[in-house]
């Protein structure tokens, strides 16, 4: 049985909150909810930059040769320093 001070988690679906776990309880118990968000789930490492690549997020190898030629056209004219 649930004690009154355990947390649980659950999941929103529109009125309904569908626990993890099971808590014990008949079907019909009246209970009292409270419901404190949780923070919201951080996004999968480098998740973020591959969403701000834009055009190059599908295509790393692209992206790759394309650095690759502007370092190496770098190293053949490196850009001068304005007096």
């Amino acid at each position: 049985m649930l004690s009154s001070d355990e947390s649980l988690r659950g999941v929103v679906h529109g009125k309904v909150i569908q626990l993890e776990t099971e808590i014990g309880l008949p079907d019909g118990q009246e209970v009292t909810v409270s419901v404190p968000p949780l923070p919201a789930k951080r996004d999968a490492s480098g998740e973020g930059l591959r969403r701000s690549a834009g055009a190059w997020s599908d295509d790393p190898d692209g992206l790759d040769a394309y650095l690759e030629d502007n370092r190496r056209a770098r190293q053949l004219d490196p850009p001068g320093i304005e007096p």
